[in-house]
């Protein structure tokens, strides 16, 4: 563990609007099935540009394509995600169809994420954290710094973000001392849905 002061060591401010959460979206069989199954998705190292991240990653429904900024469609989104999609939904207070885009990612021991928003073509992003526990951060730039928030996400959680939280924050995953999965499900924003009617 690093030796720096943890600016999350702090009193965490309340939640920013827009973020939602709630425990066991899933039960631990579930999640255990889910877990074998998730070990057969063909990830592959992020890229961002030609760089490669640590962490490894499979879209379902779209995908984004970081290198040269494309939207398209890839694979469907498999057919044992599917309730796992319309837990998702109804936690959000959306329809299933809604959630058009899924996105495995694994993390080995040392892969985290950034500090990111999510690309501008997604609206709703509905987080489901598997296998071991991590801590989702948040911030925002003030004049002064940042305003900082933290969640802990422990297995089978769900969290969404939205509204302030979604377009005004960012957000982070340090890098992790063990291995995790998450599955994100995302919807279209106005953009996406106009990305899609342009000609190809």
């Amino acid at each position: 563990m690093s030796a720096q002061p943890d600016l999350f060591d702090a009193p965490a401010p309340a939640l920013p609007p827009g973020l939602t959460y709630a425990p066991d979206i899933l039960n631990a069989a579930e999640e255990a099935a889910l877990l074998t199954q998730l070990a057969d998705v063909a990830v592959a190292p992020f890229r961002f540009q030609g760089w490669l991240g640590k962490r490894e990653t499979a879209s379902f429904g779209w995908q984004y394509d970081f290198d040269n900024a494309s939207f398209a469609p890839t694979e469907p989104i498999p057919d044992y995600l599917l309730p796992l999609r319309t837990r998702a939904a109804r936690f959000a207070g959306l329809h299933e169809d809604d959630l058009v885009q899924v996105l495995v990612t694994r993390y080995d021991p040392g892969a985290g994420i950034g500090w990111h928003r999510d690309r501008p073509v997604f609206e709703h992003v509905v987080g489901i954290s598997l296998g071991n526990d991590a801590t989702l951060r948040l911030r925002r730039r003030t004049p002064a710094g940042f305003d900082r928030a933290a969640l802990p996400l422990p297995p089978r959680s769900v969290y969404l973000l939205t509204g302030e939280a979604r377009h005004q924050w960012e957000h982070s995953i340090a890098a992790m001392l063990v291995p995790r999965w998450s599955v994100t499900f995302r919807s279209l924003s106005a953009k996406g849905r106009e990305a899609l009617r342009r000609p190809a």
